[in-house]
């Protein structure tokens, strides 16, 4: 699942966001509540963990404004107001279910999966394709032109970020916030092994490559004309 995270405690984001890409799931983080809802209508998300305290505009506001805007996109609310009339107002606000902190990870994690199987506009994806190469998120196997490519866990989940933004640029920070969970570090070389090692996979023996580099910015894959 592609998952947004609203939260304006910076450790509670990275300890929710980590679990989350270590299950798999691609996440975006956003500390402010204004923000997050720019974020939120923009549409890609499966699901939505929204703090209920957040800066510029509060959980419940921007629940109740991405409602009003026609989004279904299932939400979880954190709060740490535990008080029934609290979770009423949580619910009543569009939110699809309300966790009190603090909170097992294994509860988090079994809750958005709840409430991601049974709301939203569209049911979450299983399986990625761009051109002959797809991705299948159930199996976490990958295959171009019918053929089977070996992936380690690094490398799927790098291409499952590529795959997700088709034909966009996806730069070096978001692939570090993405897959690895920390902030850009210009000294790294971790992002350029495992790019040359996927690129290996995806595209040698081909006759099109997928996978480009843009200099100075990033990566972009698109489906070969």
């Amino acid at each position: 699942m592609r998952i947004l995270i609203i939260e304006d405690d910076a450790a509670a984001a990275s300890y929710i966001a980590k679990g989350l890409s270590q299950h798999g799931h691609v996440v975006d983080c956003e500390g402010d509540g204004t923000r997050g809802l720019v974020a939120a209508l923009d549409g890609r998300y499966d699901a939505l963990v929204v703090d209920r305290m957040l800066p510029g505009l509060d959980g419940l506001s921007l629940i109740e404004a991405l409602r009003r805007s026609g989004r279904t996109t299932p939400v979880l609310i954190l709060s740490a107001l535990d008080r029934v009339d609290e979770r009423v107002k949580g619910l009543r606000a569009g939110g699809d279910d309300y966790l009190t902190k603090p909170f097992a990870f294994s509860e988090l994690l079994a809750r958005l999966e709840v409430i991601a199987r049974r709301g939203g506009s569209a049911p979450a994806p299983t399986e990625l394709v761009v051109g002959d190469l797809r991705l299948d998120l159930m199996a976490r196997t990958a295959h171009r032109a019918g053929q089977q490519i070996p992936l380690q866990p690094r490398e799927f989940q790098i291409l499952e970020v590529l795959m997700r933004h088709a034909g966009r640029i996806v730069t070096r920070t978001m692939l570090l916030e993405a897959v690895w969970n920390y902030r850009f570090d210009p000294q790294t070389n971790v992002i350029d092994v495992h790019i040359s090692r996927l690129r290996q996979k995806i595209d040698k023996g081909f006759d099109r490559p997928m996978l480009q580099t843009v200099r100075g910015v990033g990566y972009r894959l698109h489906a070969p004309q």
